[in-house]
């Protein structure tokens, strides 16, 4: 298993926070995944690619800042 963070800038509410939860648990390969909203960070656990997490943020609305 793996741990990995994503600054996403654009976090900014609770609203947020579920939409990025959902899209991302969606996955299959994903064990746990934690939005914290102060920090705009989407901690992942499981053996995802990147990629993939990536996309469902995407589709979730959001962007991934670079360099994460």
């Amino acid at each position: 298993m793996t741990n990995r963070v994503f600054n996403v800038p654009d976090i900014s509410c609770d609203h947020c926070k579920r939409a990025i939860e959902e899209a991302v648990a969606a996955i299959p390969e994903v064990d746990s995944v934690v939005v914290t909203v102060d920090r705009r960070v989407v901690e992942v656990a499981g053996v995802a690619s990147d990629d993939a997490v990536i996309a469902a943020i995407q589709l979730a609305g959001y962007e991934i800042a670079q360099g994460s």
